[in-house]
């Protein structure tokens, strides 16, 4: 078959994030995606909200920009006109990879046949997909470099798998893992890390296989971590960790801008991209969903190791040059933020331990979590708790 993409300017951006419905007053999952869809109506800021697989999650997408600010702006349309019409139902919006306490077989898969098609293929692992993420669309021009910037993407997966780390607890406990939305979201068959092809009828056959056995039925069913999006002419990053405020959420988008277009230039000018063998990747990927910032990842095929704040932050200097070119200088140096002062789930452990753990903690980590949406940037854990 003959897999077409779709012409797109050179980096332009796109941002989609999955956001999690809550009670205002118990902290658990609400399934009122459906009339928060319809009580958005005809309001302008609507074309920025969707719903998603399941009635508990809407999700928030920018148009195409030049930058990320610009489409930072669109997401914080979207979240604006979600928390007015949700508001009168007593519901708030969440950001985090998983709920810290919702059992996922009380979760309601919204009425979609594609949706229904997914759950009864994969049963239990489909049921268990209550997980949230953020998705970075990069425009590349010229399709002949999509793949080689997706194999060395997978270089960075444990860099932006750290950063986003959000996911420490699911079914009400510690699972022990920095994100364990990464481990839960790869057991679908077509998701997680994706085949290094080296040309582009090497997907094509991937694809026309797939398509010609019933696996998928159209490209979009190949949920990768990194893959191409045909259809929109990008590359999508999908590693991350839903985030519970629209700074980090920025500062993320930002990386992914920037090592996009860092790579395309280094394909201009004939120099070799950075590439790393697949048990490599999977090793880094594992280390990072486990260990978070504390993870020693693999930087090269060689073998050599370092802490993945250490290496992050080379590559923060190394990637600031493109960053002001881009128009996301700022938020590329909010990376270091979370560098310094912690992640998403370093937080959400703080705030269940300063709660006394238990039912009791996992309440307040919900708390924190909407507390931080509302304020746009990460909240100082010792005085975060549940909204009144």
């Amino acid at each position: 078959m003959v897999l077409e993409f779709a012409t797109s300017p050179r980096s332009s951006v796109g941002l989609e994030w999955e956001l999690a419905l809550v009670d205002a007053d118990s902290g658990n999952l609400r399934q009122v995606a459906p009339a928060a869809m319809e009580a958005l109506g005809d309001d302008p800021r609507a074309r920025f909200v969707k719903p998603e697989f399941l009635r508990n999650t809407l999700e928030v997408v920018s148009g195409v920009s030049g930058t990320v600010p610009g489409a930072v702006a669109d997401l914080a349309a979207g979240v604006e006109v979600i928390q007015e019409v949700i508001s009168p139902m007593r519901a708030e919006l969440m950001g985090a990879g998983t709920h810290p306490f919702a059992h996922w077989s009380q979760q309601q898969v919204t009425d979609k046949q594609r949706y229904a098609t997914v759950v009864d293929r994969t049963q239990v692992w489909g049921r268990q997909q209550v997980v949230y993420g953020v998705h970075v669309h990069v425009g590349v021009e010229d399709r002949a470099k999509v793949l080689p910037i997706v194999r060395s993407l997978l270089v960075y997966v444990a860099h932006l798998q750290a950063l986003s780390a959000s996911s420490p607890f699911w079914d009400a406990d510690d699972t022990g893992y920095a994100s364990m939305r990464a481990l839960l979201f790869q057991q679908l068959p077509t998701a997680g890390l994706p085949y290094q092809f080296a040309e582009w009828s090497e997907l094509e056959r991937y694809v026309d296989d797939m398509l010609r056995t019933g696996v998928i039925d159209d490209f979009t069913e190949v949920r990768w971590d990194v893959r191409p999006a045909p259809h929109f002419g990008t590359i999508e990053v999908r590693i991350c960790d839903g985030t519970s405020n629209l700074r980090e959420l920025a500062a993320l988008g930002a990386l992914v801008h920037c090592l996009v277009e860092h790579l395309s230039t280094l394909l201009d000018e004939g120099r070799p991209l950075p590439v790393m063998p697949r048990w490599y990747v999977h090793e880094n990927k594992w280390r990072a969903a486990r260990y978070g910032l504390e993870a020693i990842i693999i930087l090269d095929a060689d073998g050599n190791e370092e802490l993945v704040t250490d290496a992050t932050d080379r590559l923060l200097d190394e990637l600031a040059p493109v960053a002001e070119r881009l128009g996301c200088a700022a938020e590329l140096a909010s990376v270091r933020e979370i560098l310094t002062g912690g992640a998403s789930y370093q937080r959400q452990r703080a705030v269940a331990s300063a709660h006394g753990g238990g039912q009791r903690g996992l309440e307040a980590v919900v708390g924190a979590l909407v507390a931080e949406l509302h304020a746009g940037r990460p909240l100082d854990p010792m005085r975060a708790g549940r909204r009144s």
